[in-house]
């Protein structure tokens, strides 16, 4: 057998974990837009580093008032929401393991996962999700906390930290290492039951970090507010994890949203304007043929198969770019790109 290696791309750090670098942006730079979300307009407004830090502090004292400690393993069960990725950080912040489930996973799939886990506490989106729970609940003796975003779960851990020093917090966080436990994802398995992989913080920065070497120039976009991405993938995937921990790490501006309807999707895109989008193919199949009927029903054929033709004729001058054979894009394909991204958006 001929082996082929590659040396790698980029490690994790020697010391610390995933939560760092949340206190270390908001330090650097604390009025960048870190997210995105929506309000009770349903209007996209930003979150500013410096926002997102105060609110993953409160989140993390919340907890440890509510007895989280460190190697606690604490389970999710939502959609893709700016609230997981919220206590994702508030979690990995005092060095607990998160077990992300997936929305739709039936009460035998959630028993296994908070069974084998030893899952001591667990998030829901809503009601539904509690219940699923609650039908094997009296067989997770090990199960003491059960919060509920709907019902106001974060408001409701913001208050219960609010006597907590953010000095314990930080010796919290100060403990985690790059060789802890960040998180157990269950995939389907070949055979049997889910089986639970472990991914340390050193996983998970290695991975990132790579992608945005791979990906540098989507990463430091040249537009005003620089790079930002729509994430609707669910964050139970590995793949929805790795883009929200990359688009962290790199300082890309993240929107949440929790439908991979492209009837759904098309508005936030053109709302949300994300510089870049990280998915499955059939995703952007759905998204683009969306899109083309959408143009076909408003009479703009013609210009959308031109911004077909003009993207395709673009993205090879890329890759050809990219690869050494060429010199890139022309000034007229570059005009010409960034003028039906305009008309696209």
């Amino acid at each position: 057998m001929r082996e082929f290696t590659n040396p790698p791309l980029a490690s994790a750090p020697p010391v610390g974990g995933l939560a760092d670098v949340v206190f270390d942006h908001a330090q650097e730079d604390p009025l960048r837009a870190a997210f995105g979300r929506k309000d009770e307009n349903e209007q996209w407004r930003d979150v500013t580093a410096a926002e997102f830090r105060d609110e993953v502090l409160a989140l993390a004292k919340g907890l440890l008032a509510q007895g989280i400690r460190f190697g606690d393993r604490v389970a999710i069960m939502s959609r893709t929401r700016y609230e997981w990725t919220l206590f994702d950080y508030a979690l990995w912040t005092i060095g607990a393991h998160v077990v992300p489930m997936y929305s739709t996973s039936s009460a035998e799939q959630v028993f296994w996962m908070l069974h084998d886990a030893q899952v001591s506490a667990a998030v829901v989106e809503h009601e539904d999700h509690a219940m699923t729970i609650a039908t094997v609940i009296d067989r997770l003796p090990q199960l003491h906390k059960l919060w509920q975003l709907d019902s106001g779960a974060v408001q409701e851990l913001y208050e219960a930290g609010a006597g907590i020093d953010d000095e314990v917090v930080h010796r919290h966080r100060r403990a985690v290492t790059p060789e802890s436990i960040a998180t157990i994802i269950y995939t389907s398995g070949t055979t049997g039951r889910p089986k639970g992989c472990v991914i340390s913080h050193a996983n998970f920065m290695a991975e990132a970090s790579t992608v945005i070497g791979l990906m540098e120039p989507i990463f430091t976009s040249k537009r005003d507010n620089g790079a930002s991405t729509l994430l609707f993938l669910p964050l139970a995937h590995v793949f929805g994890r790795m883009v929200q921990v990359a688009g962290v790490l790199g300082k890309v501006k993240l929107g949440h949203q929790p439908q991979m309807h492209a009837a759904v999707l098309l508005p936030d895109l053109a709302a949300f304007q994300p510089t870049f989008i990280l998915a499955v193919p059939y995703i952007f199949e759905k998204v683009f043929n969306a899109a083309r009927r959408k143009a076909e029903k408003d009479g703009k054929s013609a210009a959308f198969e031109k911004a077909v033709e003009v993207a395709v004729r673009y993205a090879d001058a890329i890759e050809a770019k990219a690869w050494g054979i060429g010199a890139g894009p022309s000034a007229s394909l570059r005009m010409q790109h960034q003028f039906f991204d305009k008309v696209v958006y």
